[in-house]
């Protein structure tokens, strides 16, 4: 079913559009908390959790695209989850991939106002679509699906040293690009 089709049948709050939305992408919302919460039965949760939120969400809102709108939405619910769940734990490859961003990103500046965030935001996109494909594939991979290092490393066919290679020269790109732009 459509996009289109499943945001109108959550206008007319039909019951129908929350079973299309979770067919059409309960398996990537899955997928995208397991690999935060790195548990099944977690990541149920946060898929059930996501389908209520686009429920409640929907309308005002009209999302577009649809599946980055659920994707955001059932990341969130994955990052609250395992911060509950692990909130004397460390170590995770979720801590991990945030840890190697950290240094690009962290600065001693916070960034409480929203306009800082939003630029922030763009200026990280346009940085991205700069990039060649397959970094860009690599660091969305790792820092947005949360995926290890050998995983993206055997689905693109190359070893683990060069993809951890290019994520390092990404994240170094990055810090360069944020800083000629001011936002470090």
């Amino acid at each position: 079913m459509e996009d289109r089709i499943i945001i109108k049948l959550f206008f007319e709050r039909s019951e129908e559009a929350v079973k299309a939305l979770e067919e059409k992408y309960g398996a990537l919302c899955k997928y995208v908390a397991n690999k935060i919460v790195n548990n099944e039965q977690d990541a149920l949760e946060c898929v059930n959790d996501t389908m209520l939120a686009v429920w409640n969400r929907i309308p005002p809102e009209n999302p577009e695209p649809l599946v980055a709108y659920v994707c955001r939405i059932a990341k969130n619910n994955a990052l609250k989850k395992y911060e509950y769940s692990n909130a004397a734990k460390r170590k995770s490859s979720y801590d991990i991939a945030l840890e190697e961003l950290e240094q690009t990103l962290c600065s001693d500046n916070t960034v409480e106002d929203e306009v800082l965030i939003h630029e922030l935001t763009e200026t990280i996109n346009t940085f991205l679509g700069e990039q060649k494909e397959l970094d860009r594939i690599f660091f969305v991979k790792r820092y947005w699906f949360s995926e290890s290092v050998s995983d993206i490393a055997l689905q693109s066919g190359k070893s683990t040293n060069y993809v951890t290679v290019h994520l390092h020269r990404m994240r170094t790109k990055l810090k360069k690009y944020l800083r000629m732009r001011g936002l470090m």
